[in-house]
This record gives C-alpha cells, sequence and structure tokens, in this order.
C-alpha cells in the first residue's frame, strides 16, 4: 500500500487500484489536502497500463461526510468563507471521474453524507453495505446538493424523490437507496468486500473502450435523433477496436475471450 498523505491511501492488486479516503475519525470529509492527493492517485492509476478498474472507498466506518467545515476559512464572528471551493475542487473531481479513462466502482462502507453521497453516484457502478446510508445533507447548513448532486440524483431516483430527498436531507439506507435505483447494489455487510473485489475484477476483464462509451451514451442528454447519432458514433470506434475483434472471434471459436482494454 502506497500512503499519498494522511488522508489518501492507493493499492493495487492485479489489475484493479484500490483508492481509499482516509480520515475515518471525521469520517473522511474532505480537506484541501484530500482532494490534491485523490486526484494524484486518480492520476497515478489512469496512466498505469496494468490498472483495468479502479475502486474508491472509505477508511472505517464511513464512505465520506462531503467537507470537512473545519477546512473552511474562518474568522471568529463572521460567517465561514465558502468561496471557490466547489469550483475548485468539488467541481474538478466530478470531472475528473466522468472522463476518466477506465472504468470506476465506487464502494460505499458507511455514510455517505453531502458530496459523500454525490460522489458515490459519479463512479460507474456503486455498491454499499447494507448498514450504509446516504444523505444530501445540504440543506441543513443552508446549501444546495453540489458536486453533481443536481445531476445526478433526479436521473437516477426521479424528480420527486430527489426534490424530497435534497429539501429535507432525510437519511436514505442502502437497500432503499438500490431500491430507489441511486446506487448499483446494497449487499450484507460480510459480502461487502467479496462482492466489491469481484465486481472490479470483472470491469478489469472486460473491453474498457465499450465500457467507457457505456458511460459517455448514458450520460448524455438529448433528443432521441441526437442518441441515435451518438450511438451510431460510438459503434463505428468500438467495431475497428481490438477488442470487439477478438469478441468476435472469441464467440466463433467458443471461447473465452481475452480483452486487452482497447
Amino acid at each position: 500500500m502506497t500512503d499519498l498523505s494522511q488522508s489518501v491511501l492507493s493499492h493495487s492488486v492485479n489489475a484493479v487500484t484500490t483508492i481509499t479516503l482516509n480520515a475515518p475519525s471525521k469520517l473522511n470529509s474532505f480537506t484541501r489536502a484530500m482532494h490534491e492527493q485523490l486526484l494524484a492517485a486518480l492520476d497515478a492509476a489512469s496512466t498505469d497500463d496494468a490498472v483495468r478498474c479502479v475502486v474508491i472507498t472509505g477508511a472505517g466506518r464511513g464512505f465520506c461526510a462531503g467537507q470537512d467545515l473545519a477546512d473552511l476559512d474562518i474568522t471568529p464572528g463572521q460567517p465561514p468563507k465558502l468561496g471557490n471551493l466547489v469550483a475548485e475542487y468539488f467541481n474538478p473531481l466530478v470531472r475528473r471521474l466522468n472522463a476518466f479513462p477506465k472504468p470506476i466502482v465506487m464502494a460505499v462502507n458507511g455514510i455517505a453524507a453531502g458530496a459523500g453521497a454525490n460522489l458515490a453516484q459519479a463512479g460507474d457502478i456503486c455498491v454499499a453495505k447494507q448498514s450504509a446510508s446516504f444523505v444530501q445533507a445540504f440543506v441543513n447548513i443552508g446549501l444546495l446538493p453540489d458536486s453533481g448532486g443536481t445531476y445526478f440524483l433526479p436521473r437516477n431516483v426521479g424528480t420527486a424523490r430527489a426534490m424530497g430527498l435534497a429539501m429535507l436531507g432525510s437519511k436514505l439506507s442502502a437497500e432503499d437507496a438500490a431500491s430507489a435505483g441511486m446506487i448499483w447494489q446494497a449487499v450484507p455487510d460480510n459480502e461487502f468486500d467479496a462482492t466489491v473485489e469481484a465486481t472490479a475484477a470483472k470491469l478489469a476483464a472486460l473491453p474498457t473502450l465499450a465500457l467507457l462509451a457505456i458511460r459517455q451514451a448514458m450520460r448524455r442528454g438529448g433528443s432521441l435523433d441526437e442518441q441515435l447519432d451518438l450511438e451510431d458514433s460510438l459503434q463505428m470506434k468500438l467495431g475497428a477496436s481490438h477488442d470487439f475483434n477478438e469478441g468476435v472471434t472469441a464467440f466463433l471459436e467458443k471461447r473465452p475471450a481475452h480483452f486487452l482494454g482497447h
């Protein structure tokens, strides 16, 4: 395991890199240092040809409780200075995840609150412990969901549920989050590690270009005609890839395909 800082850990096994937010005493709340080290870990994984999938999780009993309010600029007797925190840190992180050149599994091991709840939705597949929960805590301090919350939440759970979750700040259990379509799967706590490992291993073995095209197409908003054109364009590119040729050849030869990610 590589200790990138006190707040982010990274280690790789086979073709999977696991990045752990590591501030358990504060439920892995974000600081500026954590943002910088998380981006550094993502950059390292993105350029490592041996890595085919990334898992992001949290240390201890929480996944991520959003922003560490103690890391804000605070002057006694004056309101905390939010400043350009969203523009300088959270938005670049979400954009980095959306453009990441490899599939991302969010492994939610505990509470995911505020920006943490939306970080969990910014990956490709989210697996959570049954004991985990999600809460759009922004309204409780006079803010609106950021870090992609107003984008991901209504698309995943529908406008009515998204409005209720955002306006009431209600906690949602992992099982209810899975039922509502916010995440892919809620699993018993004692099966969590094995499920995350199996999910990441499967993604690592699949054709990476196809996985990235699926992400791009699924998150594109537009008319039916625009979507059909996008599918056509992406399919043409995939049709020229090594992995498409390997997939067809393996099918015809009745053998397992060996994808290389290009």
